[in-house]
């Protein structure tokens, strides 16, 4: 009987946390991107292909979320980034308040671009604000096309929908044209890009997104432009 006030009181303690990082991010002018999607959706493939088209000399970060292992965390840290894992140790998501653990020790200062990659999960990650910019959704052709009806709460709070793997889409039934109709009938705003990061399909439009975030974050003279990106075989 005393769920729903329980429940609201941790909401409410991580709301308060999440608004001390956001306070933070901003000073620091860092955009602060939070991924979230199913399991193996592509998440870390994507921030693979993302840290490897940027300059090594970016003041980039990742902190990957798991419930057990650095896997994750160890595939990102072969690109020369700071990367962190928070390991949950059970728990179906983040909360501010592991990331702001997770900061403890980083200088915020050196940092214009935070990546976060949530646990895998669908349903508890979208009630957890961590104090980021955007909520990023990823979507893969090996999901059905009605995620986004099924699991509402997130495609309604993301900014970006990326549906991702398309490179197996002649092999899956999967229909981009009803994926884009249902995640608009949740968020009719939301921007859609379709993305295969292992056959590097989409992810010019993708980075290209990125640097015109990081524009707005940014002072005009230190904001990275496209240019800048290493294109990658």
């Amino acid at each position: 009987m005393e769920r729903v006030p329980l429940e609201k009181k941790v909401l409410s303690e991580n709301d308060r946390l999440a608004a001390g990082l956001r306070s933070r991010f901003r000073e620091h002018g860092i955009l602060c991107l939070n991924f979230i999607s199913s399991p193996g959706a592509g998440k870390t493939t994507l921030l693979e292909q993302t840290l490897a088209r940027l300059p090594r000399g970016d003041r980039v970060a990742v902190l990957t979320g798991d419930v057990q292992t650095d896997n994750d965390a160890r595939r990102l840290a072969r690109f020369g980034f700071p990367v962190k894992q928070i390991t949950t140790g059970g728990a179906c998501h983040l909360d501010a308040r592991m990331v702001e653990r997770a900061l403890s020790d980083w200088r915020l200062e050196g940092f214009d671009l935070l990546f976060i990659e949530n646990v895998g999960n669908l349903v508890c990650p979208a009630s957890y604000d961590l104090g980021e910019a955007a909520k990023i959704v990823v979507l893969s052709v090996t999901e059905g096309d009605d995620k986004p009806l099924k699991y509402p709460a997130i495609f309604f709070r993301a900014e970006l929908l990326i549906l991702s793997k398309i490179d197996l889409l002649p092999h899956v039934p999967f229909s981009m044209a009803a994926a884009r109709e249902n995640a608009r009938r949740v968020h009719p705003e939301i921007e859609i890009l379709e993305v295969s990061a292992t056959a590097a399909t989409g992810m010019d439009a993708w980075v290209g997104w990125l640097d015109a975030r990081r524009r707005q974050v940014q002072p005009a003279a230190e904001a990275p432009v496209a240019s800048r990106a290493r294109s990658v075989p």
